[in-house]
């Protein structure tokens, strides 16, 4: 071997060392912030007079935060993002159609409209798609239910199955009190809800055009905690839910660089507690996380026009 060759050969492998510890100390810094994180939400969840799920996923990296993340609870309108998704996936398997027309009847309106209660007088005809709207954007419960019996209750809970998610339950129709006092309620997980929403971006569930449909329904303006967490113009893909002593929301952040997953949820929440502004806190902690991370060098700068 040449002088000139082990000379170029030492050259590159002094490079690729250098290159390699800048790469750990960049890591070792992210590890920092990301042990601030879990400390800033393990606080949280030890402070709430009540309890706390969690589950957290950077989709660019796959790094992951959890708290009683395999913990059922109540989902309460939360659980309209598996009757969209059931709805969805029917469309594309051409088992029905966004453009179908369902008659409103007296007797499929149920409290908590806050739409439909008040209109159909004398009749009135509305599409699959507009249902879909109203139940994710101002949770109408007729809507929902108007939903649920076109595509079947039986049929949501056999497509979660089929998805791996065992926890995750549609056991009544809204405002069905007496299957609520039975026991039956509409149940999950953070690391379940957290799943269904990974796999749906992962093209895992719905093709390319219906997959588009399910997060644009998602991503409308609604009075949300995890919409309210995050500052105007970034998109939250979310559904929130809430019944007393519980509340939730779960929904895709979209950041350019690192979109992420964050479901929220608790129960047996005392009189003195807000939940939604203890999703609200929480969203905004885990946005300013990933905020700081997508806008910053591998040194920690972030470049910007001050």
């Amino acid at each position: 071997m040449t002088s000139s060759r082990q000379k170029i050969l030492v050259g590159l492998a002094i490079s690729l060392v250098v290159l390699t510890c800048i790469h750990l100390q960049a890591e070792d810094k992210v590890a920092q912030l990301e042990k601030r994180l879990r400390g800033q939400l393990a606080a949280i969840g030890e402070s709430l007079d009540g309890v706390l799920g969690l589950a957290v996923r950077d989709l660019s990296s796959g790094q992951s935060y959890f708290l009683n993340e395999n913990e059922v609870f109540p989902q309460a309108s939360s659980i309209k993002i598996a009757i969209l998704l059931e709805v969805l996936k029917q469309a594309e398997e051409n088992r029905l159609k966004l453009e179908e027309f369902i008659d409103l009847k007296p007797e499929s309106k149920v409290g908590g409209g806050p739409i439909l209660n008040y209109l159909g007088y004398p009749a009135l005809k509305i599409s699959i798609r507009d249902l879909c709207v109203l139940m994710v954007v101002l949770s109408d419960n007729t809507a929902t239910n108007l939903l649920i019996d076109r595509v079947g209750m039986e049929a949501v809970n056999t497509r979660l199955t089929s998805l791996g998610l065992k926890q995750t339950r549609l056991r009544r129709k809204m405002m069905d009190l007496k299957a609520a006092e039975e026991g039956r309620e509409n149940i999950s997980t953070p690391r379940e809800m957290l799943t269904l929403l990974e796999r749906v971006w992962q093209g895992k569930v719905l093709g390319t055009e219906h997959r588009q449909i399910f997060f644009d329904l998602l991503s409308l303006p609604k009075d949300s905690p995890l919409q309210q967490a995050v500052p105007e113009g970034v998109t939250v893909a979310d559904k929130p839910g809430e019944l007393e002593a519980v509340r939730c929301d779960s929904g895709l952040v979209f950041l350019k660089k690192r979109p992420y997953i964050i479901c929220v949820m608790t129960t047996y929440l005392a009189p003195s507690e807000d939940g939604n502004a203890v999703i609200r806190k929480i969203g905004r902690l885990v946005y300013n996380h990933f905020d700081r991370l997508e806008r910053s060098s591998e040194y920690g700068r972030i470049i910007s026009e001050r």
